[in-house]
């Protein structure tokens, strides 16, 4: 077992790339966890209104787009793709009724709601057994005798919002934004300011220090900004990334 932390910043999606917010946590935490506390401290802190928060596929989960879409901020996340993760036909594959609450699978076979799952947050649809059975494809879609089964999110409606965001030119134009401005700071802080291996220890001590290498790189920022000295490191909306340590 290794101990570690990850690192999180909140940046200003601008070409300064100023670090608005810095935590550390301990590594078995989630990275998705503390972002929307962290999205809204950095609000309340700056007094900012982001239009659109951007993160990677780790912090596209259904409770974190549905706050964000709920407080009018476009969630620019990538979703995860489950048709690859599956041998057997994706989810993108069946057709959902909305005026029925059915969905309907390649063979144009209905899939009727039969649970709730409150816990996870989803219903649950599944096909007729004697009908799966006898199907002609029935070994591209399920290993089931029971039907085939898929499920649909409570929060479903945005997250289909958050997929349409992906074909627009701004989605595409953050995400690229995102990769050479943001990712590139966690590098910069491991190789040039130590953040590779934590020297203090305790998390309230570490945080001091993950604070404290945050502000020597806004620093670097605002002295290249302001032309005081040249510098050789690079030099709206909000980015959201964690690196581990």
């Amino acid at each position: 077992m290794v101990l570690g932390y990850h690192d999180h910043y909140v940046v200003d999606g601008g070409k300064t790339r100023i670090i608005l917010e810095a935590l550390v946590t301990p590594a078995d935490v989630m990275e998705n966890t503390p972002m929307l506390d962290l999205l809204w401290r950095v609000c309340f802190r700056w007094q900012l209104r982001p239009k659109r928060a951007i993160g990677d596929t780790t912090y596209g989960t259904a409770d974190n787009i549905r706050v964000l879409e709920e407080a009018g901020i476009r969630a620019y996340v990538p979703l995860p793709n489950w048709d690859e993760r599956t041998p057997y036909f994706g989810p993108s594959t069946f057709a959902y009724d909305a005026e029925r609450d059915v969905y309907h699978c390649p063979q144009g076979q209905p899939l009727r709601r039969y649970r709730t799952d409150h816990t996870a947050e989803v219903h649950l649809y599944r096909a007729d057994a004697h009908t799966c059975t006898a199907c002609p494809v029935k070994g591209s879609c399920t290993a089931s005798d029971q039907g085939r089964m898929v499920t649909r999110s409570f929060h479903a409606a945005y997250l289909d919002r958050v997929r349409a965001y992906h074909a627009t030119p701004a989605y595409q134009k953050a995400m690229r934004k995102r990769a050479v401005w943001v990712e590139p700071l966690f590098g910069e802080a491991k190789d040039w300011h130590g953040l590779r291996r934590f020297r203090l220890r305790g998390l309230a001590k570490v945080n001091i220090e993950a604070l404290l290498v945050a502000a020597g790189q806004n620093l670097k920022h605002w002295l290249t900004a302001t032309r005081w000295k040249p510098h050789s490191t690079p030099g709206g909306s909000l980015a959201l990334a964690a690196a581990a340590s």
